[in-house]
């Protein structure tokens, strides 16, 4: 099947579309819900294993860096080996890990079940989207992307709420034991009703690059810990791990113009819809990422909030994004994804501003405004921007593009934590933000918020410098 095989009817594809959306929305939701339940673990693991609080961070960092490190790699293994193959087999294997997790009697083991856990969910989060231009017609993919993003979002809001009920009720092994009988549900909707698998009879199928591969998982490994080491304050130990990044990346870059099969195709590159698409989802995920390091913050320190109300507050993003995140794909679908990435980013702007000036007039009222201005604006990104750079890509290709958009996303996310977290901590001048002052506080939401305006307009100026967002030149990729 081609690209253009997505133009099809939604009769003409085998199995239903209905049930392919189901088993990927599935797989979608289990990785995501896979990050978020666990945090709010790591006390009830670190009393029942005696650890240090240093020690069970690891639970959450073992999971991210597998996802972080392979999630490129993995895509690409999906188009060699077969989609439908490689993602049952990463539904199995997050399955399974989670069954080692809930009943491990050892840390070590669970740290290592999470890994394990963490490579299965690269393998959902990569291939998921790569299925839609497999299975889902042309005209509906943004509502397709609009449900993956939901998904996603379902998973992250109702992770923290159903992961405390458990801790409270049959302890924190439910919290891994509750994915099992989702992955047999997703395991069985997989195996019924994904797409077969494209033959590769009178074509040699390609080879596997294992350099590039263990290059680019050293990089990404190396820059995802210089980035979380020491919670954005920066020792010799991050900086080495940046350099070491820096190194493995050249190395890297080196080797895919080398090999015959490379994992990415530098040329991809020159297609500016993807180059577009990726750098914007850095800046942007960089700029949401701010509103959970700093909005906690803010909330108890600057508004003098209780944790239960902080909490609920915190929650209006999450459940903005889970109820909105179709809306914004058929949006996509009905407008066409360049001019949605624009007003998505544009409401962006505007829910940054609101960030920085409305929590000080109207306190907690301003910031919920200010949420609802920033989170739709980012639900119409999210679903506009993964249309465009999935859109005409190559079968070929669909696993490493997809990989791609998902790794831009997380090192958005791991960046903000860092980055703008110190920006904040400068802000606000105190050598303890739990001990600074409600206004010093305050101070510091507002220039971080005005720091991530500016990432949002530079975001805008990428986009509106592009003429493919809406279509044009995509097919390049295809020559590529």
């Amino acid at each position: 099947m081609t690209s253009t095989d997505t133009t099809m009817p939604p009769t003409a594809l085998a199995p239903s579309v209905r049930w392919v959306l189901a088993s990927l929305s599935l797989s979608m939701l289990l990785s995501s819900l896979g990050t978020s339940s666990a945090n709010v673990a790591l006390p009830a693991l670190a009393d029942a294993f005696g650890a240090s609080f240093q020690a069970v961070q690891w639970v959450v960092l073992a999971y991210l860096l597998a996802i972080t490190t392979l999630i490129v790699s993995v895509g690409r293994l999906g188009d060699i080996v077969g989609r439908r193959r490689l993602l049952i087999a990463g539904v199995a294997l997050f399955t399974t890990a989670s069954v080692v997790c809930g009943l491990t009697p050892s840390f070590a083991l669970l740290i290592a079940a999470r890994a394990v856990q963490g490579i299965g969910a690269a393998i959902m989060m990569a291939l998921t989207m790569a299925f839609v231009g497999e299975a889902v017609p042309k005209a509906r993919t943004g509502s397709a992307m609009g449900l993956l993003g939901t998904m996603s979002a379902v998973g992250t809001a109702l992770g923290p709420s159903l992961g405390g009920a458990l801790i409270a009720g049959p302890g924190w092994r439910a919290i891994f034991l509750v994915n099992v009988p989702l992955g047999l549900v997703a395991l069985f909707l997989a195996r019924r009703h994904l797409p077969a698998d494209r033959k590769t009879e009178g074509r040699q199928r390609p080879r596997f690059d294992v350099p590039g591969t263990l290059l680019l998982a050293f990089s990404l490994g190396a820059y995802a810990l210089a980035m979380t080491l020491g919670r954005g304050s920066f020792g010799v130990l991050n900086v080495v791990l940046l350099l070491a990044a820096a190194l493995g990346l050249g190395l890297f870059l080196l080797v895919e113009t080398k090999v015959a099969s490379p994992l990415v195709r530098l040329s991809m590159f020159r297609d500016p819809a993807l180059s577009v698409g990726l750098s914007t989802n850095v800046l942007v995920s960089t700029v949401m990422m701010a509103t959970l390091v700093v909005g906690p913050f803010y909330l108890s320190r600057g508004l003098g909030l209780d944790a239960a109300t902080v909490g609920l507050v915190m929650s209006v993003g999450p459940v903005i994004s889970a109820f909105g995140g179709v809306v914004a794909g058929r949006i996509v679908d009905r407008l066409g994804a360049r001019s949605v990435v624009t007003a998505g980013l544009v409401a962006m702007v505007a829910g940054c501003a609101a960030l920085a000036l409305l929590p000080d007039l109207l306190g907690v009222a301003g910031y919920i405004a200010a949420i609802a201005m920033l989170t739709p604006g980012y639900q119409l990104f999210q679903a506009a921007n993964n249309t465009a750079v999935m859109a005409d890509v190559g079968s070929d290709r669909r696993g490493v593009v997809s990989g791609l958009l998902n790794l831009s996303r997380n090192l958005g996310l791991v960046t903000g934590a860092s980055v703008m977290g110190a920006v904040f901590a400068l802000a606000v001048a105190a050598s303890d933000i739990a001990k600074a002052a409600p206004e010093a506080v305050a101070g510091g939401m507002r220039v971080t918020f005005v720091v991530a305006g500016v990432l949002t307009v530079i975001a805008l100026a990428i986009a509106a410098g592009s003429r493919v967002l809406g279509g044009a030149s995509m097919g390049s990729r295809n020559a590529s």
